[in-house]
């Protein structure tokens, strides 16, 4: 049996031992309980014991205001150097890094070997490497082997799947793509379709082949087999495909090296800013271990956003102040949506799973069980654009929210696959395990309760605790003092509500200046949307793994509305295991 077995489980049910599948089963179950049991525990004890819960409750608010605080600063650090990103010269900065890193090489080894005819006769395998991981004060490393070289020996493979989305869409992805700063010669660009729904999308992928297939170095259209045994039909499993056929038929014969190559997956509706690939190619040289680095930018998800209702809007820029934020925390940073990575690593791995929901984050935790914990997400602190959830109707738009949060929350399945991943390998640090284990376990938990907890919870100990507790001054005390912590976290709202007029296109002729009024008020919806569009969705798909009932792949809907004719994409069906 392969050693590394456990990288390729889905589920419990996909190991043939009785008692790993039983512990893979606990695994599954563990987030669920944890977060019902934290409910059901503060529930129980604003009953029994509404003191304990009434004080649980204050800090609790306390905690929550002083991380609101702390996010603040880091979202306003984020979007600086995003912002200084963007304004780089990173074409430039390649240049630069073209002639400079030599001279340093040389520098560096000469430090380490007694005289410049011992390093003159070295051979590549005998120089010291232990000098790779000094960095200057910018945490670029001074040199190293294994980033000895020119920026224009770099190929990037991009991999786009797509499903039933509209031409429109895909054809400005792609176009951002070919306007992009860096050589298109050294672009290999996949359209990675469905043979599914290819009697929707032939028309769609014959018109981008004609427009783009000159374009690029190479310019692939591939078509995923419907029903393959083993596999979620979904974008994991179709980008997977394209990427195998991208290896075989284009990488593997014209003989170029896995780490000359920077893999990037992209959404349908991804458009890349103009310098991202200079951008990612300059912190692809710089990095201490390039091929066991995930490079990560920040989603904006603008691309139909003044079309987007308000509660869309909300997650739209929430969703991209989080990851600006994160991005501030390397050290506990995950792959999410739209990302980069060496392609030597992707094929170590033997590629991404195709039997997951959520492909995006799982890789990384592939990744990082496959080195024994020796790999990382660097930020990128630069932008790709994404579409916001819209559909044809305002409740369908809000139904599809639901969807897409559910999915998304769905990713909780990643910590059963690196409990198990952690028992198995035993190589990785401690530290690293408990580190990386606790902030998804304690996100997850948060997704799930830190609402309901917070606007709702907060005041069952007035409610229902017991008659003794009405007569104490904390009775009295509890809802002021709750009310004057979260009036004053507001500064969350407000910091939110700034950002997201700073991250807003152009605006259109067709909205009038007082969209900018109802852009900013409408964030006074967050506790609503947070309950009912955020944390029941989280619960929804924790109780989904708790129970065994596993998810199919939803692909959201992708729906803008100054199309002309054609047809949007369905997005309103799941796909399931295939037999």
């Amino acid at each position: 049996m392969d050693e590394k077995y456990y990288l390729r489980v889905g589920r419990a049910s996909d190991l043939k031992d009785p008692k790993e599948r039983r512990l893979y089963r606990i695994f599954e179950i563990f987030p669920g309980a944890l977060s019902y049991t934290t409910l059901l525990l503060v529930i129980l004890l604003s009953w029994r014991k509404p003191v304990w819960i009434a004080i649980f409750i204050i800090l609790f608010d306390v905690y929550w205001l002083l991380r609101t605080i702390y996010l603040s600063f880091h979202l306003r650090s984020g979007y600086k150097k995003m912002r200084e990103n963007e304004n780089t010269d990173w074409i430039g900065k390649l240049e630069t890094l073209k002639n400079e890193l030599p001279r340093t090489y040389v520098r560096g080894i000469r430090r380490l070997v007694p005289s410049t005819s011992t390093y003159l006769s070295a051979s590549s395998a005998d120089l010291p490497a232990r000098n790779a991981s000094r960095s200057d004060a910018g945490g670029r490393p001074r040199f190293s082997r294994s980033n000895y070289k020119n920026w224009k020996e770099i190929y990037h493979l991009i991999v786009i799947p797509a499903y039933k989305e509209p031409l429109e869409i895909i054809k400005d992805g792609i176009g951002a793509i070919e306007k992009s700063d860096f050589p298109k010669e050294k672009m290999v660009v996949v359209l990675a379709c469905e043979e599914k729904t290819r009697e929707y999308v032939q028309p769609i992928a014959d018109a981008i082949q004609k427009e783009f297939g000159q374009k690029f170095f190479r310019f692939l259209v591939t078509w995923h087999p419907y029903n393959l045994p083993g596999e979620i039909a979904g974008k994991g499993s179709n980008e997977t495909w394209a990427t195998r056929k991208a290896k075989e038929e284009i990488i593997d014969s014209l003989k170029i090296p896995y780490e000359n190559i920077i893999f990037s997956s992209f959404d349908a509706d991804t458009c890349v800013f103009p310098k991202y690939f200079s951008c990612l190619t300059w912190y692809y040289l710089t990095a201490e271990k390039p091929t066991r680095t995930s490079f990560q930018p920040i989603p904006l998800f603008i691309n139909n956003i003044w079309q987007a209702p308000p509660f869309s809007r909300i997650f739209s820029f929430g969703s991209t102040f989080w990851h600006t934020m994160c991005q501030e925390r390397p050290e506990k940073l995950i792959t999410f949506s739209s990302h980069s990575m060496s392609f030597k690593a992707l094929v170590d791995v033997d590629f991404k799973q195709t039997n997951v929901v959520s492909d995006d984050s799982r890789i990384f935790w592939q990744c990082f069980l496959y080195y024994d914990g020796d790999y990382r997400v660097q930020p990128l602190y630069y932008p790709v654009s994404m579409d916001a959830n819209v559909a044809k109707s305002f409740f369908r738009t809000m139904k599809n929210i639901y969807k897409q949060q559910r999915r998304w929350a769905y990713g909780v399945g990643d910590i059963s696959y690196f409990l198990f991943g952690f028992h198995k390998n035993k190589k990785i640090p401690f530290s690293r395990k408990f580190s990386l284990g606790f902030e998804l376990i304690e996100g997850h938990l948060s997704w799930a309760a830190a609402s309901l907890l917070i606007f709702i919870l907060g005041w069952l100990p007035l409610i229902i605790g017991m008659p003794s507790f009405s007569h104490t001054l904390l009775f009295y005390n509890l809802p002021r003092t709750t009310s004057r912590i979260l009036t004053v976290a507001m500064v969350g709202l407000i910091t939110s509500a700034y950002f997201s007029i700073l991250l807003l296109p152009p605006r259109k002729p067709d909205y009038g200046r007082l969209k900018y009024l109802f852009l900013v008020f409408e964030w006074l919806l967050v506790p609503f949307t947070m309950i009912f569009f955020s944390s029941l969705p989280a619960f929804d798909a924790q109780t989904r793994w708790m129970l065994g009932k596993y998810m199919g792949f939803w692909p959201t809907e992708k729906f803008r509305r100054n199309f002309k004719g054609g047809q949007n994409q369905k997005g309103d069906e799941e796909t399931g295991v295939s037999p």
